[in-house]
């Protein structure tokens, strides 16, 4: 008993330091229901700090430098951004309205976020939330809006939609499509940028893609609703969440086959890797927890309770 008492005074300690102080890297957990975001240490594997930060936040992006957290926010329409030293919000920028994804750029220059209002993404600088554009996409309900390794391309996928969107970052327009199943959701690139991977929901199907083409390379059978996608730092291993199955699995980019399928909680959601590749964070939208994986192993290693209806993950 005293050994719990010391742990959770410990723990009451820390939570009340400014994340500056404390050892990083931190998983941070949009709650969309919760208007908050779960503050996770990854090497204890416990929450920290609950943020007040919105009242729904879906999409999430963290600084190069840790030192800002965005946040799309459904009710407002905008774009919040969160010091990380306070743990309080400093800004709203406006998107539009049902922002969902959002995505910055390797440099840490741009933000992407998908805004169903208009059928677009919104591309902002990271500095000061200046609107460089509204990029028209043909995929209808836009969700997710993710940067090539070298920012050169942007890849959207959208709930009402048969395929990729292929945007231009420099031209500020959509160059391509690229003919997937229905539903695409998680998108993710390996570290090179020579592939991407697609998670398709009602086709229950991960793709393949070649980025120098823009062309499927290969097809994976999935779970039932494919949904999240994230890939390791070395690039040798892809994992999928399944929201119907309550599963996630991994996939060997060799031969694009199945290795593994780990049970994890209710809706699995979006997923995030830490940067030394050793554990797996996945949002499960319906058990309010996150699931921790280990990525060599393929094994649940805990499940942390966070806020409700988290929706994704992103660690830095």
């Amino acid at each position: 008993m005293l050994h719990r008492i010391t742990c959770q005074a410990a723990l009451a300690a820390l939570a009340l330091l400014p994340l500056g102080a404390l050892a990083a890297p931190f998983a941070y957990v949009p709650n969309e229901k919760s208007g908050s975001v779960s503050v996770i240490d990854t090497a204890q594997d416990v929450v920290l700090q609950t943020l007040e930060v919105s009242e729904r936040p879906r999409g999430i992006a963290v600084a190069p430098d840790g030192s800002r957290l965005f946040l799309t926010d459904s009710p407002t329409r905008s774009l919040v951004v969160v010091d990380l030293d306070s743990g309080k919000p400093v800004a709203s920028w406006p998107l539009g309205e049902s922002p969902e994804g959002l995505y910055i750029s390797t440099d840490g220059k741009l933000l992407a976020a998908a805004v169903e209002e208009d059928n677009s993404v919104a591309l902002l600088q990271a500095s000061d939330g200046k609107t460089l554009a509204h990029i028209k996409v043909e995929g209808e309900n836009p969700e997710h809006a993710v940067f090539s390794p070298d920012s050169k391309w942007l890849y959207v996928s959208a709930e009402d939609a048969e395929q990729v969107d292929v945007i231009d970052v420099a031209a500020r327009k959509q160059v391509g499509r690229i003919p997937v199943g229905k539903r695409p959701r998680g998108i993710g690139f390996t570290p090179d940028g020579s592939r991407a991977y697609v998670a398709c929901e009602i086709a229950s199907t991960v793709y393949a893609i070649d980025v120098a083409s823009h062309k499927v390379l290969a097809t994976i059978p999935a779970g039932k609703f494919s949904n999240g996608i994230a890939i390791t730092p070395d690039g040798k291993r892809v994992f999928v969440s399944n929201g119907k199955d309550g599963t996630v699995m991994a996939i060997d980019p060799a031969t694009n086959t199945v290795i593994g399928t780990i049970p994890v909680g209710k809706r699995p959601w979006n997923m995030a890797i830490t940067p030394d590749g050793s554990k797996l964070y996945v949002a499960n939208g319906r058990s309010d927890s996150v699931s921790v994986i280990d990525t060599e192993k393929l094994v649940a290693l805990k499940d942390i309770t966070v806020g409700s209806f988290p929706w994704g993950v992103v660690i830095k």
